[in-house]
């Protein structure tokens, strides 16, 4: 036989497949697995359903965003351009922020991140599926130890008598359309969803972490400029008080200071309030209490995020963990047609069975052998039309997962695209926010000089000061969104993961040497009463 059944993303499969033999292929990459695989590969060399082809052209030539002069100049000028494979590119992307505190952070997500832990164990869960159907490939073998002791009376006398018989039974299902194998493939491809899906989770896990660190800065940054503007609340009162007591200006602009005064200071307790939920949001993504961490103030004037420039988006499908995690499922769900397909065959089996039975339960002897050997071939001939539903199924299922593989993809790209321009707004934005920051100071001295001179009132002070207080909150809002938004570019272009760090599927589906029940494996009764032996 020599059938052939391929297709491509957009086809699907609308009928019934013919087997695919492949018997020399399958013993040269079942040669390790020895004698035992080689047996395997000999018996079931055909393998039923639609070979995986991975998804083409759905990438586009560039990014707009990126064709932009500034964002081009910037990446040429502050940091080496990115290729999913690049020797200064390993993973640590929150090293190029050059901050010690975030590196420290960052590397305990990895440790203790509660939610990387459950998806770690689940990566372990799937390989372990991948286990359970390569158990399939090998036969089941039984064995049984039944002593008996009858008592009859024949012609007035008691008779005893004894048996013992030791059955062992193997059942053995032959892989000949490859539904097993098929299995197999498809457990081994969730196997490496579930590993990018671990990888999603960290860099999710480090970018939410990341956010909240800059966050919290921003309002270390907001409390310490609100309190040098309180000094020169503070001090306005102060004069105005004077002032006031002796007669030389009104109550209306004291009162107006002093309530300048409270609501700036009812500002610093609010900023204060959402550095304390940004440093417990830390806590818990580095799997603490957020009574056990304590982050101390610092500034934080004056810094600009480094520029991630965004490379081809061609290379997005290798870098985003999420996207090879979509990808993954189409040849898990390829596989599946290949099981549905291949449950319209016959199923072989073989199934021998040896018995002892004498009357002493021990030695036994081959005196008292009987043996069988039994094969069967099982086909299906009416079902009311189960298996077809179960390969339409199957196929939906493909379909639908290609479907997510695109909307997965164009998000990625919408992802990208918004952060670059984000960067390039805000990048502008911040410059004339600072701007705007350093000329309301100069108004504030201004206008208070002259004021104490008495050539302007009160009311320009108080206008001056708090554009002032205003002008410094939007600057450094528009830089926390900028580091927040450089953030989240990296990780749109996945955080300087690659699809190469995924475990191979041919290391994840090979055959690995059946081994024997472990002791460990028994259940508690059985092992009560082999030790009561």
């Amino acid at each position: 036989m020599n059938w052939r059944s391929t297709r491509s993303v957009e086809s699907g499969v609308n009928a019934l497949s013919p087997p695919k033999c492949r018997t020399a292929q399958r013993l040269r990459r079942l040669a390790g697995a020895g004698a035992a695989g080689a047996l395997i590969a000999s018996l079931a060399g055909c393998m039923a359903g639609p070979d995986y082809a991975p998804p083409t052209d759905v990438a586009p030539v560039k990014f707009k965003e990126s064709d932009r002069k500034s964002t081009a100049a910037g990446a040429r000028e502050r940091w080496k351009p990115i290729s999913p494979l690049d020797i200064a590119d390993r993973g640590d992307w929150w090293l190029v922020f050059q901050d010690e505190d975030l590196t420290k952070l960052v590397a305990q997500v990895e440790i203790s991140n509660q939610t990387v832990a459950a998806a770690a164990a689940a990566y372990d869960q799937s390989r372990q599926l991948v286990r359970e159907g390569q158990a399939g490939l090998f036969p089941t073998v039984t064995t049984g130890y039944t002593p008996s002791r009858s008592r009859s009376v024949s012609s007035g006398s008691v008779v005893y008598s004894s048996n013992v018989s030791v059955a062992t039974n193997l059942d053995w299902e032959i892989d000949v359309w490859g539904r097993i194998r098929r299995t197999v493939e498809a457990d081994a491809a969730a196997a490496q969803v579930s590993a990018a899906d671990l990888a999603n989770a960290k860099l999710s896990a480090q970018i939410q972490l990341a956010v909240a660190y800059f966050s919290l800065r921003t309002s270390d940054e907001l409390l310490a400029s609100i309190e040098s503007t309180l000094v020169l609340f503070r001090r306005t009162r102060d004069i105005l008080k004077n002032q006031y007591t002796i007669g030389t200006t009104s109550r209306a602009d004291f009162v107006t200071a002093d309530n300048q005064v409270l609501s700036t200071e009812a500002t610093a307790i609010n900023v204060g309030l959402q550095r304390a939920q940004y440093e417990h949001a830390i806590a818990v993504l580095i799997g603490r209490s957020p009574s056990e961490l304590s982050i101390r103030k610092r500034r934080w004037s004056g810094k600009t995020p480094p520029v991630a420039p965004a490379g081809l988006p061609s290379e997005l499908l290798e870098r985003r963990p999420d996207i090879a995690a979509a990808e993954r499922r189409l040849q898990q769900q390829n596989a599946l047609i290949g099981v549905a397909i291949a449950n319209f065959y016959p199923r072989v089996s073989l199934s021998p069975a040896l018995d002892f039975a004498a009357a002493k339960p021990w030695p036994v002897t081959a005196a008292h052998e009987a043996w069988s050997l039994a094969g069967s071939a099982t086909q299906t001939l009416f079902d009311g039309g189960l298996l077809d539903a179960q390969r339409k199924a199957a196929e939906a299922s493909y379909r639908q997962a290609v479907a997510t593989y695109r909307q997965t993809v164009l998000t990625a790209f919408q992802q990208v695209e918004d952060d670059l321009a984000s960067i390039r707004a805000l990048s502008a934005q911040v410059k004339r926010l600072d701007k705007a920051v350093a000329e309301a100071r100069e108004a504030v001295d201004v206008y208070f000089n002259q004021y104490r001179v008495g050539t302007v009132a009160f009311t320009s002070v108080v206008t001056a000061q708090a554009t002032l207080l205003s002008g410094i909150e939007s600057a450094l809002t528009a830089r926390q969104n900028l580091f927040v938004a450089t953030v989240n570019l990296i990780g749109a272009l996945g955080g300087g993961w690659d699809a190469s760090r995924l475990p191979a599927i041919d290391a994840l589906s090979a055959i690995e040497p059946p081994l024997p029940v472990p002791a460990s494996a028994l259940p508690a009764a059985f092992e009560t009463a082999q030790s009561a032996r």
